[in-house]
């Protein structure tokens, strides 16, 4: 049907293809791109011996907006589909405009220099995008992505009114090493050690990082300490959700996590700033990324589950509803499949249901958009087909899984 440029080759991305490749009906041709073509190739070749579907590769610096002009029209694709780091959306999307080529990605610009991740300079290209009469889907992921799903499925189909959201993210994988992050550690670790953010009546309180906490009872896991980060959907969330009062998010980590993490912060690992070591320049916490196990390797020795999902409470034909929103996914399965740990997995499945809506017309639309402001039923129909099937749970209003 289609041919998709797909930009990355990281852990997401091996899951983004392999699924991509089992919807060949709607992904007829496929090229994979990244900076290391051997990654690619190596992608290519699993898929092409368990699946029996040729993948076309190709080396790209996605930094620049020249090259990837030329690749894309070289590969004429119906749609990009950016699966590298964050802080290359803008260059991705600026030669998406330039080529008049659709766009989608998982998570929103972040810059390099800066521990900010924020919609403002994607959404600044809503005219270059209405202009060149092309569509860009941003934070095609779980969360944001199936997240942002969930809130709109709530307001479009379950409620009247949403007053309040908390989305919850618990990752309960055991990879057996004393330290390691499930995806790449200089965004996460900038993620988890910046401070904490949510909104409530109308404006945002900011928190110390890590400072908020609380244990919530996940379906099918069980309690698990749960602290208040800021994320990135809660920006376009507060704008696109009707009636809402205050939206958190928390996510979960082990004490040994956090430890960790403050230790090398303590020491200065973290810093994302250069410094100066025997005459050579170096940002510390690419250093200490180069020295963490690759999050693309955790698939065979990680063992759990995942539950992330939303609580919802609002109102219904004039009655107080509360609503669970969640899905729960197995490590080990995410990797029998795809030969992928269940973090890349369900960033991975979103961002191929994503660019199967575009490509089929289902979501469609000129500039630049988030996920929540579309029809949420088809997506929510493919999770439960394509690997991420989710469940609901009628709560009373008084009612709560967290754990006093």
């Amino acid at each position: 049907m289609a041919t998709v440029l797909i930009i990355g080759a990281g852990g997401v991305s091996r899951v983004v293809t392999k699924k991509c490749a089992m919807n060949s009906a709607v992904f007829s041709h496929i090229v994979l791109a990244s900076r290391t073509k051997s990654k690619c190739d190596q992608i290519a070749n699993e898929i092409k011996e368990s699946l029996h579907v040729n993948i076309e590769t190709a080396a790209i610096d996605a930094d620049d907006v020249d090259a990837l002009v030329v690749l894309i029209e070289k590969v004429k694709p119906a749609l990009v589909m950016n699966i590298a780091l964050p802080y290359q959306d803008l260059t991705i999307m600026d030669a998406c405009i330039k080529t008049k080529v659709p766009y989608l990605d998982t998570a929103n610009y972040e810059h390099p220099d800066l521990a900010k991740f924020e919609y403002k300079e994607q959404w600044a290209r809503d005219k270059a995008f209405k202009d060149a009469g092309i569509m860009a889907l941003l934070g095609s992921g779980f969360d944001p992505g199936v997240t942002n799903v969930f809130c709109a499925y709530a307001q479009q189909y379950l409620f009247d009114e949403i007053n309040s959201i908390d989305i919850l993210d618990c990752n309960a994988g055991d990879h057996g090493y004393a330290f390691a992050t499930n995806f790449n550690p200089e965004i996460n670790l900038r993620e988890v050690s910046s401070k904490g953010r949510y909104w409530e009546e109308g404006k945002w309180i900011e928190t110390e990082p890590v400072s908020v906490k609380m244990v919530w009872d996940y379906p099918e896991v069980g309690p698990k300490d749960s602290y208040l980060l800021y994320h990135e959907e809660l920006e376009s969330l507060v704008q696109n959700i009707k009636g809402l009062k205050r939206i958190r998010f928390f996510m979960t980590f082990g004490q040994s996590y956090l430890t960790h993490m403050k230790c090398l912060e303590n020491v200065g690992m973290l810093r994302i700033d250069e410094v100066e070591v025997d005459g050579v320049k170096i940002v510390p916490i690419q250093l200490l990324k180069a020295l963490l196990p690759d999050p693309a390797s955790l698939g065979p020795r990680t063992v759990g589950f995942t539950n992330i999902g939303c609580v919802f409470e609002g109102l219904k034909d004039g009655q107080k509803r509360k609503i669970y929103i969640y899905n729960v996914c197995d490590h080990q399965a995410c990797y029998r499949e795809t030969g992928a740990q269940a973090v890349s997995y369900t960033t991975g499945v979103p961002a191929m249901i994503g660019a199967k809506m575009m490509l089929e017309g289902k979501w469609a639309g000129k500039g630049v958009f988030n996920m929540e402001q579309f029809d949420a039923k088809p997506f929510m129909d493919e999770l439960n087909t394509q690997g991420l099937p989710w469940k609901i749970i009628e709560m009373k209003p008084e009612e709560t899984f967290e754990v006093k």
